[in-house]
């Protein structure tokens, strides 16, 4: 029984798995990511099958065909027998203080709006003064600190959709978290079934209610143009639609993973709401 378990992983790991998978996740057939990459048909069978074994520029021509996210490459390329080429590097290393000066411009520049910079697991990394002021409008402090500091991280999906959190302050809670949840669920299946995005799904749907919401469908009215985040508590209400942008061209994993969103005023009342708190007319309750 072992030796079977032993063997299933091995072949669940090749390489040939690795490509099957992603050029099925791709939506391409052999003939057409032969077409794409220039390579014949009948190689991409012999490696998908293990008859044949790649080059390292084998890997890299395919994965960059099926924009691969580099971490997946750098498995692949173990996976073929090579190691893997795809740096990994910390948010404050020196070698990337132009990266951090242009996330910390981002988020000045997003004032008086709020901005959070995270990585893909909705770690928050970075944000800006608003997006405190707005997190600390509805959820204590304290709680940010005991309940969601976990790894050294606060988590925003936490945040969210814990119950002592932002999720009774939401008032399109099931269309959110239901959008919320394909999100993270497209991660998950985008990376493998063995990676912290699963994890983090099944974390999200231990929490009450949850999973019930994971059956529904999109509810949001056919004229709205985008899902926003409706919050109120007591008197403040407020509606935020939010922007995600990436770094291009990023050789770096940390940089290629990280999501710089940016919130901003659904409608009139919003803004002025969120305005007056910034100015100090209304207190953060």
């Amino acid at each position: 029984m072992q030796q079977r378990e032993i063997a299933s992983n091995r072949e669940s790991d090749s390489f040939g798995m690795f490509l099957k998978q992603w050029r099925n996740q791709r939506g391409f057939s052999q003939l057409d990511l032969a077409v794409t990459s220039e390579v014949s048909q009948r190689h991409i069978s012999f490696l998908e099958s293990g008859r044949a074994k790649p080059s390292q520029e084998m890997v890299l021509q395919l994965a960059a065909c099926l924009e691969i996210p580099l971490r997946q490459q750098n498995l692949m390329l173990s996976a073929a027998g090579f190691a893997p080429i795809h740096t990994e590097t910390d948010l404050s290393a020196p070698e990337i203080i132009s990266v951090r000066k242009a996330l910390d411009f981002m988020l000045q520049k997003q004032e008086p709006y709020p901005a959070f910079v995270v990585d893909r697991y909705w770690n928050l990394l970075l944000t800006n003064g608003a997006a405190d002021r707005l997190l600390a409008a509805f959820v204590e402090p304290t709680k940010l600190q005991t309940l969601f500091y976990i790894d050294g991280k606060i988590n925003l999906m936490r945040v969210i959709f814990h119950p002592q959190g932002l999720r009774p302050f939401i008032v399109n809670w099931e269309d959110f978290a239901n959008h919320l949840l394909q999100r993270v669920h497209r991660s998950a299946v985008a990376e493998g079934e063995s990676d912290r995005s699963t994890a983090l799904l099944k974390e999200l749907m231990n929490y009450p209610g949850v999973a019930d919401i994971w059956h529904i469908s999109n509810r949001a009215a056919p004229n709205t143009l985008l899902l926003a985040i409706h919050l109120k508590r007591n008197a403040l209400e407020l509606q935020f639609f939010s922007t995600i942008a990436t770094l291009g061209t990023s050789y770096d994993i940390t940089l290629q993973e990280l999501r710089i969103e940016c919130l901003f005023p659904a409608d009139e009342a919003t803004e002025y709401n969120w305005s007056h708190i910034v100015s100090g007319c209304i207190g953060i309750i």
